[in-house]
């Protein structure tokens, strides 16, 4: 393992196929994941209106990138530890990497759903990513540098 690694990963989402790329740095004495770069394609038949499937593709990768990299709920019993943002990690402009979108229009085909396919494959391809980066297979998210360390050994 390079501690740097690349993930692929493919879904289907209200009817749009979606293929995303992501790579990323792992510090192999913490386990911290740093992601440098995600690109996202979406095949979504007839885009009505490219700009706006962009952005929103942007805001799900986005979105995605706190469900696979810090968002976590954590339960004792019936009681919830995070009420607030204060401790529940959203993600942050700072720790966001390169997003690029490729937007695939099939004008011969009706338009399917654009507003959030490209968050069902964020969890798996950082996931990837991080195996090809130190060999931790991490299936639980989300990819903390804790779970990381573990799986390392």
């Amino acid at each position: 393992p390079s501690k740097r690694g690349y993930g692929v990963a493919c879904g289907i989402d209200a009817g749009t196929y979606v293929a995303t790329m992501a790579e990323v740095a792992v510090d192999p004495d913490s386990g911290k994941i740093t992601v440098k770069r995600v690109l996202c394609v979406q095949d979504m038949g007839l885009v009505i209106n490219p700009q706006g499937a962009t952005i929103q593709m942007e805001g799900c990768i986005t979105m995605g990138l706190g469900y696979a990299l810090a968002e976590d709920l954590r339960f004792t019993g019936g009681t919830i530890h995070d009420l607030n943002f204060d401790s529940y990690e959203i993600p942050r402009f700072s720790w966001l990497p390169r997003i690029e979108t490729v937007i695939i229009d099939a004008p011969n085909e009706a338009p399917q759903g654009g507003g959030e396919p490209a968050i069902v494959t964020m969890g798996a391809v950082i996931a990837n990513a991080v195996f090809d980066a130190v060999g931790a297979r991490v299936l639980q998210l989300p990819v903390t540098a804790q779970r990381v360390k573990e799986k390392m050994g």
